[in-house]
């Protein structure tokens, strides 16, 4: 059986991710941060639950030393742990950009930096990224959530050349909104004055929950993906684009330019 980690797994993407590969034979290793959430994985035995906070490199240390006493091999990490921030940059605050970017940036670099050495002396391994539509597109109330999924890919490709001499492949997946509890955990910034600012979280905040609601399909085209990348290991890097709506904004982002892109989100969104 193979083995896979993915962090994050204790609820949304994660979660399913982490019950889909068990049920489909390979052996799930689940980090999240605090263990006490590991109750949905009791009835899967090939399911190892461990605590691991992304931010943290001792943490981090911790779990990935207990998870060698157990696993002499790791097959494929999925960095998935992520969260988002929806704020406009004059009402953002410090603390929720440090967190945003430690989680969603500086947690897959720590990840990524402890565990290539069990890669590289194993001679093979995968990471797969996960990243989003955000990481390829520029929307409207993106800021940091765009920001840190935009230096994922960057990141992930730059890594990528370092592995090669050691049978390792890096790849990205980016998807859009899919109805998991991510959304609903989405941090805000505070209610404003400011009539421009409040016009257009209204906006943003009523399109994002109609796409969610309309991609029933999209969360098990993840799943599903992730699986076939993982059984199918590539060693070249790669980015995989998941769904109608980011395969749409991806095109339409490359056949237009950033100028006349830019326009057409003015006028589809924002009515400008």
């Amino acid at each position: 059986m193979k083995n896979i980690l993915i962090t994050g797994a204790s609820g949304g993407l994660g979660k399913l991710t982490s019950k889909y590969f068990a049920e489909n034979g390979w052996n799930v290793i689940a980090t999240m941060i605090d263990i006490n959430l590991a109750d949905g994985f009791i009835d899967y035995p090939n399911i190892k639950c461990y605590e691991l906070d992304v931010t943290s490199s001792a943490s981090i240390e911790i779990a990935k030393q207990n998870i060698l006493k157990e696993f002499k091999t790791i097959d494929v990490i999925i960095n998935n742990a992520g969260l988002g921030y929806r704020s406009f940059v004059e009402l953002s605050e410090d603390s929720k950009i440090d967190t945003i970017v430690d989680v969603n940036l500086i947690g897959v670099i720590k990840v990524c930096r402890a565990f290539i050495p069990v890669f590289r002396e194993q001679n093979k391994g995968m990471f797969i990224n996960i990243s989003s539509v955000a990481g390829l597109v520029n929307l409207p109330l993106g800021n940091f959530y765009h920001a840190t999924k935009r230096a994922v890919e960057s990141f992930s490709e730059c890594m990528s050349y370092e592995l090669l001499d050691f049978n390792v492949g890096v790849c990205t997946v980016q998807f859009g909104n899919a109805p998991t509890d991510f959304q609903k955990n989405v941090t805000k910034c505070e209610d404003t004055k400011i009539t421009s600012y409040e016009d257009m979280m209204c906006t943003i905040n009523c399109i994002l929950k109609k796409k969610t609601s309309k991609n029933k399909d999209l969360t098990i085209k993840i799943v599903t993906k992730l699986f076939n990348i993982a059984s199918n290991p590539k060693k070249s890097f790669r980015r995989y684009t998941i769904g109608f709506d980011a395969n749409f904004m991806r095109y339409l982002r490359k056949i237009l330019g950033y100028r006349l892109f830019n326009k057409v989100i003015k006028r589809m969104v924002l009515k400008k």
